[in-house]
């Protein structure tokens, strides 16, 4: 995890993106999302440091950027919306709407609590074509299942403990960047 920051902001570079205040990092290997904070420094010694680190699931397919794969795409990407706010812990979305409740006869849903809808920031890579993160409909978000969390078990999503889930769903603004690794 140590090269991750240096990734990112490479990948930042070569796509003329501005680095947010904070970025989340995923890594596919590890099944873990890592929230990182800018660092107040001098500019020649500016960078990231962690600040939490949270077991994730991402997908039981592996990795591709290809629509229809369910596979989990790699590369930059930000927050283009946030889903969900207000709704309590346990809320199933369909088609981003509230459905129902995990308590209510849907204890495994797949897509519960709070939405982060990622869009991908890399031309040809995740953003554009038939590799578009957005219209994939990957998001960063909870889970009914949480038990399958720290081993591979979306469909192309980042699946997140409500617990974890929440308190960044109300800390990052959209826009946030988002930068996913094998």
């Amino acid at each position: 995890m140590k090269d991750l920051p240096q990734e990112f902001d490479q990948s930042c570079r070569r796509n003329s993106v501005v680095p947010s205040q904070y970025f989340l990092g995923v890594s596919v290997a590890r099944q873990t999302l890592t929230l990182f904070q800018r660092i107040s420094a001098p500019p020649r010694l500016r960078g990231y440091e962690p600040v939490s680190k949270f077991r994730c699931s991402t997908s039981k397919f592996g990795i591709g950027q290809i629509a229809g794969s369910n596979c989990t795409p790699l590369g930059l990407h930000r927050i283009a919306e946030k889903i969900g706010g207000g709704w309590p812990v346990g809320t199933v979305f369909r088609s981003r709407r509230s459905v129902g409740y995990t308590w209510q006869g849907m204890p495994l849903a797949p897509i519960t609590t709070r939405i982060l809808w990622l869009e991908g920031l890399e031309p040809g890579f995740n953003r554009g074509g038939n590799v578009d993160t957005r219209a994939r409909y990957i998001y960063i978000h909870g889970t009914g299942d949480e038990p399958t969390l720290g081993r591979p078990a979306s469909h192309g999503c980042i699946h997140l403990a409500a617990d974890d889930l929440i308190p960044l769903y109300d800390k990052l603004p959209v826009g946030t960047l988002v930068w996913i690794s094998a």
